[in-house]
């Protein structure tokens, strides 16, 4: 009776634990996908900015603002990470302004001052980034687009179909798979138990976003996106680690950039970079934008 008992205890003790465990995933899963809205407010005085608002089919409306530049010399859509909003991107539009192009910064579904009702790592993100450039299009007609994308924005220009069609695209810090993304994560925050954890996780995006890990895969689309790309990546960054930055690179079709930062952690890389970023990013939307005369 009382071997029975303990394993009675036993059992519950595990159910108990599993009961635990099941919970913390789905309020985990819950926190990682809540809203990153707020307030943005005006626009800083240095930038002649024209606030925009558009549809996506994402069922958010788009806050953004928008910057005319110099003719013939380009437009580049600047699309922020994870938790972020256009803000982050302001440093990137003074760059941009001050070389001519018109500029085009958005809030995401879910994010800054876009409603939505949860983050999905760039899937609904995709749907976004898609009307952004159909809106760059009709404001700054004749010109050729650009984008420049950090994290879960480059994630959505990828994932985005069909296709997003445009010129040249900078891809930063982008995952390859959600699966290696939260494991990278998990691993860092938690130590070797965060990996025991990712699996849980993962099994909460159908419940909570309607779709599965399968469709969050960035690497299996890259290699159909025709466009000139140049990635860049941190080779001290853990949240995507280097041999995770040179899979997507290698997996990506011509033509293709790839460029290092020395030291670069998953921050932001023009601030880490200073002139270096602005001389690579520049050279490279340039070749690719500049209507020659």
């Amino acid at each position: 009776m009382k071997k029975r008992n303990r394993l009675c205890w036993a059992a519950y003790g595990v159910l108990a634990m599993a009961t635990l465990a099941i919970a913390g995933a789905w309020s985990a899963g819950l926190l990682l996908i809540h809203p990153a809205q707020r307030a943005i407010g005006a626009p800083p005085d240095d930038l002649p900015i024209q606030p925009v608002i558009f549809a996506s089919n994402s069922g958010s409306l788009i806050h953004g603002w928008f910057m005319a530049g110099t003719a013939g010399h380009g437009a580049v859509l600047l699309l922020h990470g994870v938790r972020a909003n256009r803000l982050s991107m302001l440093d990137r539009a003074r760059l941009l302004r001050t070389a001519g192009y018109s500029v085009l910064l958005i809030d995401f579904q879910a994010s800054g001052e876009s409603q939505g009702q949860a983050i999905s790592f760039g899937y609904r993100e995709s749907q976004d980034a898609q009307a952004a450039v159909e809106q760059l299009r009709r404001l700054a007609p004749h010109e050729r687009i650009g984008i420049i994308a950090t994290s879960m924005g480059a994630a959505a220009v990828l994932l985005a179909e069909p296709a997003i069609k445009v010129d040249a695209m900078v891809l930063e810090q982008v995952y390859p798979t959600i699966e290696q993304a939260l494991n990278d994560r998990l691993a860092l925050h938690a130590g070797a138990m965060g990996r025991w954890l990712a699996p849980a996780l993962l099994a909460t995006l159908r419940p909570h976003l309607g779709i599965s890990a399968a469709e969050l895969r960035p690497i299996d689309k890259i290699p159909y996106i025709t466009a000139p790309k140049l990635l860049i990546a941190g080779d001290h960054d853990r949240h995507t680690r280097m041999d995770e930055s040179l899979s997507i690179f290698t997996a990506a079709a011509k033509p293709k950039q790839l460029w290092i930062v020395h030291g670069a952690e998953h921050v932001d890389l023009y601030r880490h970079a200073g002139n270096d970023y602005a001389v690579h990013v520049l050279a490279f939307l340039d070749a690719w934008l500049r209507q020659r005369k």
